[in-house]
């Protein structure tokens, strides 16, 4: 069975003081729950003072983002080479930096790419906006979206590449896909991968599905046979919150 993963993607949200404090009690309210994967992805400031903190608590930090090049005139930007050794995943284009930094199919693949020769684990998000999900055309527009990321990146690296399926109409809009909607389109991406790399990888791989998850749906998209986790922004920001996505998780899938 592959293992759930519930990511919680911290945004720009809490300053380094409230990072640490925040995963100082969120990782004593996390220590039972180790069936599932846990992973917290706080601003960049944060990250250090994140990482000391959860030190051997079982709890992975990840980045919400990371630059392809390992070093260079690229000012604001974070190069895979910085965060080796710091976090464990790094999230690559979430909607939000396709939306308001430019980033294209190309830039996510160059950027996965980048994370795994540094040893870093890709979370690669897709998702469609509203006009794309209403003119019926979500699942070539993902399928797309997948084909591209993937492009030239070797099975052997699959291990260590999560999938989230975030449609945009849905992320902190209160609007969730429903859960078969939503397993409909991880299943589509589970075939996709399937017709990259065959039908044991996909069946490996991991997919989340974010958009306003929350803990009273929790229970029901976990409960989907292709949802293997969450990345989940605002009900991150909570401890009680977060632990109890993680629980249901738990529950959910009978673990």
């Amino acid at each position: 069975m592959r293992t759930p993963i519930i990511a919680g993607n911290w945004k720009m949200y809490k300053s380094i003081k409230e990072a640490f404090d925040f995963v100082t009690t969120l990782k004593d309210e996390l220590a039972p729950y180790t069936a599932v994967e846990r992973v917290v992805c706080p601003p960049y400031v944060a990250l250090t003072s994140v990482q000391a903190a959860l030190a051997g608590s079982g709890v992975d930090v990840g980045a919400q983002d990371v630059h392809w090049e390992n070093e260079g005139a690229y000012t604001s930007q974070i190069a895979p080479g910085m965060l080796q050794g710091l976090v464990k995943y790094v999230i690559v284009g979430h909607s939000e930096t396709r939306a308001f930094q430019g980033v294209t199919d190309e830039m996510v693949n160059k950027k996965a790419k980048a994370a795994l020769a540094h040893e870093l684990r890709p979370i690669i998000a897709v998702g469609e906006s509203l006009e794309t999900n209403e003119a019926g055309e979500t699942e070539a527009f993902v399928g797309k979206q997948i084909r591209a990321a993937f492009a030239d990146i070797p099975a052997a690296d699959l291990a260590n590449i999560v999938v989230a399926y975030e449609p945009i109409w849905a992320i902190g809009t209160g609007k969730t896909a429903t859960p078969e909607q939503a397993n409909t389109i991880i299943g589509m991406i589970r075939g996709v991968i399937a017709d990259l790399y065959g039908d044991d990888q996909a069946e490996a791989m991991r997919i989340q599905y974010g958009g306003s998850v929350k803990p009273g749906n929790m229970v029901e998209l976990m409960s989907q046979p292709h949802i293997d986790g969450a990345l989940v922004g605002g009900a991150s920001l909570k401890v009680d919150s977060f632990v109890e996505l993680v629980k249901l998780a738990i529950e959910a899938k009978g673990l």
